[in-house]
């Protein structure tokens, strides 16, 4: 089953920042995500703090992805990029 992903504006922002080799690397990640969340190349998590309720994944030893479940059919893309996107959240 392939979720339907939404990105919400800081994402799109973030993405825009990537490098084109980040971008590819996200590009081959999200195509993996879409199809299941939690295939083990994507080492996702669930996050605590205050980024409780949200999980990441990860784009390559550095840089993840921020995101929710919105139901059993919706993810949201929250943020991207290197570990920084854990405290501008």
């Amino acid at each position: 089953m392939a979720y339907f992903i939404i990105y919400t504006p800081e994402f799109k922002r973030d993405y825009k920042k990537l490098s084109d080799t980040l971008k590819e690397q996200l590009k081959l990640k999200g195509s993996l995500f879409e199809q299941n969340p939690f295939h083990p190349v994507l080492r996702t998590h669930k996050l605590s703090g205050r980024l409780r309720g949200n999980w990441s994944f990860s784009i390559d030893f550095k840089h993840r992805v921020i995101f929710q479940f919105i139901n059993t059919q919706e993810i949201l893309l929250l943020r991207a990029g290197d570990h920084s996107v854990y405290r501008n959240k």
